[in-house]
């Protein structure tokens, strides 16, 4: 249950608004840090079994950072702040890459890679423009945990620059970090016949069957049992597992009966600066090499401003879906300084899925039919969500 707080935002002009300030600040930015965003020109791959290396080609010096260098799951995930990937690449892979894409995350590029067995990252390097090549290189070798002898493995390799918009999914999954609300000591709302915390780990699990169910996502819940998980370790899950998207799921509480209708909230702009708190020496944005004061700071807000576009155009997609299958608030889309929609990097919306101290949502909230087709709905908007991204990006 949550306080009526926040200011509601005004849909689609709200959005334009925010991405014209955002471009505004950029521009400052430029100004002021000499800060240059760098395209991606193509990626290529080559190697063998034993040894795989991806090189990126760029129009600009860049820097990456490693969020996952292969070890643990066979995945490669790394950053490239100030990189724009022009509607994002993809593509199959050569020795010991299964499949990777490159798309545009907040802040720069993510680039992810699907191993074929278990190996890590080697070693990686920028090349300057030297001997005929006119452009930089950012280079990756990814090296086998088991080399295998030469004689049993074949050197390949391949170019690839597809671009992904005509795509139906990535070939790699998105990560989805579901929380379901209170939990444990915290039982949060109660209704007559229901305990908000039962019936928001009723609905993460249904809303993980359905991503899951489609195989474009991997799925990281903040709990799955009924246990007390604290607010900044749930914001804290989120970034350590490079979520693309958090969603956290409550049931709202008024104070009478009659009240009922789903909403969404987003972060509203006078809490934005309490996302420092969840920012690390680590972070690209903290190891800016540039010249001048003020430039992590620069990079933080600009940062944590997209991110709060994205997290409003997913607000509104959402709300789309559902409304098919739930009633709304006549203001649905809401803003406020929620703890778990404060990570400066990781879109993220909090939906009060209807209000358990009414009759009639708690009925739906509690059967088992209902909530799952209520979840299905918010996997569809998930779906778009990310086509529609990959689609304007393209454009």
């Amino acid at each position: 249950m949550l306080a009526r707080i926040g200011k509601g935002i005004g849909g689609r002009a709200r959005v334009a608004i925010a991405a014209g300030a955002l471009i505004c600040l950029a521009a400052v930015a430029v100004s002021q840090a000499a800060v240059a965003s760098a395209g991606v020109l193509k990626v290529r791959l080559g190697g063998d079994a034993n040894e795989t290396r991806i090189v990126i080609d760029l129009d600009h010096s860049a820097t990456g950072k490693v969020s996952d260098d292969g070890s643990a799951d066979r995945r490669v995930v790394m950053s490239l702040p100030g990189v724009t990937a022009g509607g994002g690449l993809q593509g199959e892979g050569v020795g010991l890459v299964k499949a990777w894409v490159l798309d545009d995350s907040a802040g720069g590029a993510r680039l992810r890679v699907d191993l074929t067995e278990d190996a890590r990252i080697k070693r990686r390097f920028l090349l300057p423009p030297a001997d005929g090549v006119e452009h930089y290189r950012y280079v990756i070798d990814v090296a086998a945990a088991n080399p295998r002898p030469r004689s049993d493995v074949r050197l390949t390799s391949a170019t690839t620059t597809t671009i992904s918009a005509r795509a139906r999914s990535l070939s790699l999954k998105r990560v989805i970090v579901i929380d379901a609300g209170h939990g444990g000591k915290d039982p949060g709302a109660h209704g007559a016949n229901a305990i908000e915390k039962d019936v928001n780990l009723a609905a993460a699990r249904s809303l993980k069957a359905r991503l899951e169910r489609s195989g474009r996502y991997k799925v990281v819940m903040t709990r799955d049992s009924d246990v007390y998980v604290p607010l900044e370790t749930r914001v804290q899950i989120a970034r350590r597992a490079d979520a693309d998207l958090f969603i956290s799921l409550h049931a709202d509480s008024g104070p009478t009966t009659d009240l009922r209708g789903a909403s969404v909230y987003t972060l509203s702009d006078k809490a934005a600066g309490r996302s420092a708190q969840f920012v690390n020496r680590d972070d690209w944005f903290m190891k800016a090499s540039l010249a001048g004061g003020g430039v992590s700071d620069i990079l933080l807000d600009l940062t944590q401003r997209a991110t709060k576009n994205r997290s409003a155009m997913f607000a509104e997609t959402l709300l789309e879906r559902i409304d098919d299958h739930v009633p709304l608030l006549r203001r649905s889309h809401r803003e406020a300084g929620l703890v778990v929609l404060l990570a400066p990097d990781v879109p993220a919306v909090l939906l009060e899925m209807g209000f358990i101290n009414n009759a009639q949502d708690a009925a739906q909230l509690r059967d088992d039919d209902r909530r799952r087709r209520f979840m299905n709905a918010v996997g569809d908007s998930i779906d778009d969500y990310f086509a529609n991204q990959t689609v304007l990006a393209a454009r």
